[in-house]
């Protein structure tokens, strides 16, 4: 067991627990700031110029991000006028947007991911983002409805001309960003959203990583067996929100969040938006399903309990909704 990895894992966790539990704005920065220098050795177990790229984009990205939050934070002390104090509540807002990646402060973040590997993106696009996402829940202004917007419309386009998985997925994850900000209207179901998203891709994740995959011309050669197709297919519609699997169901509440709240229009941009995800996605899925191969068929190996588990999970929709719709 590689204890150095073990001791980094557990800073991560507990600093993201000391910025969910810290009363004040400057222990949440702190808790940010451990979470920080704990994450970036994390990503230094492969050597190369392509790994150190990544790592400094991360820590440039987030330190201008801490400082902001920190100079907001103090002025809002300081100067105590209303003009002011509002507009250091959105400088907070832009520092915590850019921390995470939301557009449009998100050029960093496909560039990060596509240096990146699998187990390390996918701490990436889930834990990394629970702190700032929760400090942002605190905050309420106009300009989270422009991230929204900006989010939805960017993460879709972005990822149409993009043949990397990594770079797909990192687009994937901006529009996903814009859904959570838009599930803070109400203020606790935005922990669901997030948390039926991180299922979605700690098993996408594990799959490309089992199989080696980071692009899409890869996918045909190595997913061979009808079962890793049909649950590596369902695990892409289940991230574009299809409804017959587990994706759908963040969404669905999102949808009626929004038409509690008579937010037509922005409905109809986000759901036009995840109309076009959902074609980059199929653009995945194609070359596997309409590929053929003599080993065609349901194969029982040492692999297969995964598959069936990650199966049940992403089919498993109409329990949750039962559990949540109550």
């Amino acid at each position: 067991m590689n204890w150095n990895k073990v001791l980094l894992l557990i800073m991560i966790f507990s600093s993201t627990m000391i910025s969910i539990s810290s009363p004040s704005w400057i222990g949440m920065w702190m808790g940010m700031e451990i979470n920080m220098i704990s994450f970036i050795p994390l990503m230094a177990k492969n050597k190369n110029v392509k790994m150190s790229q990544a790592m400094m984009i991360y820590f440039l990205t987030q330190s201008i991000g801490s400082l902001l939050l920190l100079f907001s934070v103090l002025m809002n002390f300081i100067v105590m006028s209303y003009f002011m104090m509002k507009l250091f509540s959105i400088l907070l807002t832009m520092s915590l947007s850019l921390k995470l990646g939301i557009a449009p402060f998100h050029m960093w973040f496909p560039e990060m991911m596509s240096n990146m590997c699998w187990p390390e993106m996918s701490m990436l696009m889930t834990w990394q983002k629970f702190a700032p996402l929760y400090m942002l829940s605190n905050i309420t202004n106009n300009f989270m409805f422009m991230l929204i917007i900006f989010s939805s419309i960017l993460g879709a386009i972005g990822g149409i001309n993009n043949s990397s998985i990594r770079k797909i997925m990192a687009y994937s994850s901006i529009n996903h960003l814009s859904w959570i900000l838009m599930m803070m209207i109400n203020q606790t179901q935005w922990i669901i959203y997030l948390l039926i998203y991180t299922i979605n891709v700690l098993m996408i994740s594990y799959f490309f990583h089992f199989n080696n995959l980071y692009f899409i011309n890869q996918i045909p050669n190595k997913v061979i067996t009808l079962s890793e197709k049909f649950i590596y297919s369902s695990l892409m519609l289940s991230m574009g929100g299809m409804p017959p699997f587990m994706g759908f169901l963040p969404k669905w509440m999102a949808i009626t969040a929004m038409i509690n709240n008579n937010m037509y229009m922005i409905i109809m941009i986000m759901i036009s938006m995840s109309l076009i995800t959902l074609f980059y996605y199929m653009r995945i899925i194609f070359p596997l399903m309409l590929n053929f191969n003599l080993m065609n068929k349901w194969n029982f190996n040492k692999n297969n309990k995964w598959i069936m588990t990650m199966m049940f999970i992403n089919l498993s929709l109409p329990m949750a909704s039962i559990m949540n719709f109550y």
